[in-house]
Order: C-alpha cells, then structure tokens, then sequence
C-alpha cells in the first residue's frame, strides 16, 4: 500500500528517548516504528507493523514448505497441565504471568505452548497413520522478564513463531529436525542477517545431545558464542569443553569469541511431554507408543530488532529490501514552480499502478529535514524530484545501504 508521508500515523524524533540503552529501540522509536508502553513492552506503529508483517510472511512461507499447518493457540493456559510436566511452579514459576479468576482459580498467561498442544493433539492422534505431522503459530507471549532492557530482543510482551513437531520414530523427528535447520538459514538470508547468522551448538538436555540456536554476531548480544568461521557453526560457552569441540570436529585455535543475539532455537523434546500428558500412538503391531516430539521457535519482533540493531549506521536505520516498510522512498523537494509537484505526483501514480511500495514525502518542510528523516526511516532507495532534475530530466536515485548516487529515468522498469 503506498502512502503519503504526511498522511502517515508518526512523527520522526531528533532525539531518542533518554531510558532506552539498547540502539535498536533508540531508532525504532525515533523513526515512529513502535511506541514504548513500558520496560519490555511495545507497540507497534503503521510503519513497525509494516516490518514486523513482511518478516511474518517470510517465516510464515518457509514454515509451509516444510509442511507444517498454521493454527492459533489460545494465550490462556490451565494450569493443570502444566502442573502435570512441573513447569507451573518450580523453577519456571518466576517465568509466568498469573491472575486469579473471580471463582478463585488461577489462569496463566502462556510463555510456550508445549503443553497445550500436546493436549491437542491427544484428541486427534491414535494411531501410527496419524503420524507424522507438524503445526505452528505466530502469536503473542507473556514472559516475566527480569532484564527488558534491550528493546525488541528481550521483552516481556513479544510474537513468537512457534513450530511442533510430532513423529512416530527418533529418526523420523532428526529428518524433520534438520530440514528446519535448512528453513531456518533461509528465514534468517531472506531478512538480511544470515550472513553474520551462524548454527550454534548449545545443550541437548535430557532428549539429545544437542540443540540448535541460531546466533546472530552483534556487540549488542548478551550471549557469548566461539565462531569457527570457515565452518560456518558455532558453539555456545556453556558446552564449549574439549569433549564437545572433539565430538564436533573443531579445533579451540580456530574459534573467536563473539557476543551475538539468539534469534532461533531448536529442540528434540523427545517423549517428554508425550509420555507425562499421554500422546500415545499404536504401531503397526498394535503396541502403544509416545510420540516424539520437537519444539522449534523464531521471535519475529526480536528479529525486527536485530536486524535494526545490526545492520544501522550513523544516520539511522536501514532495511533490506524484503522487510523494508517501503522499498522506494520518494522525496519532492518543495519549490514555487508547480512542475515539481505535478512531476512528483505523477511519478508516485505510475511506480503504484505498477505494483511499487513507495512513501511520497510531499511535506511543505526543507529538504535537510526531509533527507535526515529519510535516512532515519532506512527505506532502501531515495528516488528525489526537484527544478534540477526537470531541468536535466533525469532524477536522483541513492542507495541507502552502499550510499551510491545515480542519475536515471526509469525506475524497476517503469518510466518515470
């Protein structure tokens, strides 16, 4: 949907705000992408709902060719099934958010949904023909934060994209398991990060040997990951021990320590919740099994935030294409002969009709205003009209992220 920019639901900020530490929120706020309600929570304007849908549709595409089926989840929890795997109070009790309900029960406020699909698909599973399958969701979780202080990557109110998977066999949960990984590098390319993104090697738990994060390399990140990067792989500090860097072929000289943000993560669950919950299958001999599970999350805004975070520069913010809110950012720069204007216009009508996502800055303010708030907002390309360029007939098209100047007179194909 194209837009005028003075028609836009934002107003760009000089300043960022003083309680904010983290860059990626600092610019977030200041280009009129998301509002702040408190520490750890957001809103997210026209221009942030923009971003944080694109990044959607990409995981969401990737997540249906791997077969997966979408659904949604209640954000309600009962509590007796998580009392059942020990996960309401015990160590994650810090984790909920709870209230109680007028009849004096209690409800929770649901920060993963292991349990309740488990419960689901008790109703839906019997037997080995059932068998295999996965769903996902993109929905809101509720997490008791003790550290939201980092803008989008750590908040108490925050979008997950959370994928189940449900297998007959171990093998048949690692085939699934490692085509996710493959989803997942290319979620990560599509968004723009997948280039400083590396598969990092973190604890298995009970089920495995390992699991999968997928670090992002930023000074910002609160993890400490050692990057082998001829390999391409990683291994967080926790399991970085010679047993393990054996196990995986790499060698301790080879590897750099680099703070990262975690944007993904991947778990073999196992039978654990399957057994404790009862998802149970019948083989092919009629004998009754647990089904094998695997839990697989991407957090969509703390991936809006990372890549805010890492790939801004000095002026502001800068999008990739694919996530970009706009892809062409056209600039009139104001002037007394009305051509510029008409020029304007017509050019927004043609690059629209022709499919073309562009904000039209048609604001009565200067032009220093209008280049600084255009680098601010990161659109990736700054297509500007002006008495010069209808004096030259041709028109000024920057590259936001290289800074490349051209002169031109047509744009992706149309005449302009």
């Amino acid at each position: 949907m194209p837009m005028k920019q003075s028609q836009l639901f934002t107003k760009t900020r000089r300043e960022g705000p003083k309680d904010e530490v983290a860059k990626n929120a600092e610019l977030l706020i200041r280009g009129g992408f998301v509002h702040k309600e408190l520490a750890g929570v957001y809103s997210y304007l026209p221009l942030g709902l923009r971003v944080l849908n694109k990044i959607n549709d990409i995981i969401r595409e990737e997540m249906n060719v791997l077969g997966a089926q979408e659904l949604y989840l209640s954000a309600f929890q009962n509590p007796e099934i998580w009392r059942a795997t020990g996960r309401w109070d015990g160590d994650s009790r810090e984790v909920w958010f709870k209230t109680e309900l007028v009849g004096g029960s209690e409800i929770g406020l649901g920060w993963t949904h292991e349990e309740a699909i488990t419960a689901i698909a008790r109703n839906y599973v019997s037997s080995y023909r059932d068998l295999p399958f996965s769903v996902y969701q993109i929905q809101t979780k509720f997490r008791n934060e003790a550290r939201a202080k980092s803008g989008l990557l750590r908040g108490r109110e925050f979008l997950m994209k959370d994928l189940y998977s449900f297998a007959r066999t171990p093998e048949e949960l690692d085939d699934f398991y490692e085509r996710v990984i493959i989803a997942y590098e290319k979620i990560f390319t599509r968004v723009g990060v997948g280039d400083r993104t590396y598969r990092t090697f973190a604890s298995g738990g009970a089920f495995s040997k390992y699991s999968h994060e997928f670090q992002t390399l930023c000074e910002a990140g609160e993890d400490t990951i050692y990057v082998d990067e001829e390999k391409k792989i990683a291994v967080n500090l926790e399991v970085c021990t010679p047993e393990v860097l054996a196990d995986l072929g790499l060698k301790k000289e080879k590897l750099m320590p680099r703070k990262a943000i975690e944007v993904g993560n991947i778990f073999k669950l196992g039978t654990r919740f399957s057994e404790t919950l009862g998802l149970k299958y019948r083989d092919e001999t009629g004998v009754e099994k647990p089904v094998v599970m695997g839990s697989y999350g991407i957090g969509p805004g703390r991936l809006m935030g990372t890549a805010a975070e890492t790939l801004a520069d000095d002026q502001g913010l800068v999008w990739p294409k694919a996530i970009a809110p706009f892809t062409l950012h056209l600039i009139e720069l104001k002037s007394k002969n009305k051509a510029v204007e008409q020029k304007a216009a017509e050019i927004y009508h043609r690059l629209t009709t022709a499919g073309e996502e562009v904000l039209w800055d048609e604001r009565e303010v200067s032009a220093g205003e209008k280049f600084a708030d255009s680098d601010l907002l990161g659109i990736p390309e700054r297509l500007v009209v002006s008495e010069k360029t209808l004096e030259t007939g041709q028109f000024e098209l920057k590259n936001r992220q290289s800074g490349a100047v051209t002169m031109t007179t047509n744009y992706a194909g149309t005449i302009l």
